[in-house]
């Protein structure tokens, strides 16, 4: 069985709920990512932020994003998967597959210790695999060829 850990990223950076979005956007310039996990104080996630969030959700409607804080913006709250890092891939592709989901936080006793994203399925999975993640959770935010 290949498990979650196998392709994790454990290097993820996350942020605190208390941070702010201008924190977040330094966080996100500073290790080249597009998303961070938002954490409680203890670890656990509890959302997720995005570059897009920052411009569309604050700058695009005119909040500040010094006084914005992660935990006002949080994706997920009620929503929010995660996985535990002992999971079996399959079923990790299964949830993010039906889900739509592009970046899974991996936790171990609700803590967070990894994420999963569309770029570590395409460098670890089969080319197969990888086309049908991409056909399940990003195809339809593709615009529709003409001609």
């Amino acid at each position: 069985m290949t498990t979650v850990r196998t392709i994790m990223r454990s290097d993820v950076q996350c942020i605190n709920v208390r941070d702010t979005m201008k924190v977040a956007a330094e966080q996100m310039r500073r290790f080249d990512v597009g998303a961070l996990p938002i954490c409680d104080g203890e670890g656990r996630p509890v959302g997720i932020v995005t570059d897009r969030d920052i411009v569309v959700r604050v700058v695009g409607r005119g909040a500040d994003p010094s006084t914005t804080t992660a935990g006002e913006l949080a994706q997920g709250g009620e929503d929010l998967h995660t996985v535990d890092a002992a999971t079996d891939i399959d079923d990790a592709l299964v949830l993010m597959e039906q889900r739509r989901i592009r970046r899974l936080p991996v936790t171990e006793d609700g803590v967070l210790v990894g994420i999963i994203t569309e770029a570590d399925i395409a460098r670890n999975l089969s080319e197969n695999t990888v086309g049908e993640f991409v056909g399940a959770v990003c195809a339809a935010d593709l615009p529709a060829r003409s001609g």
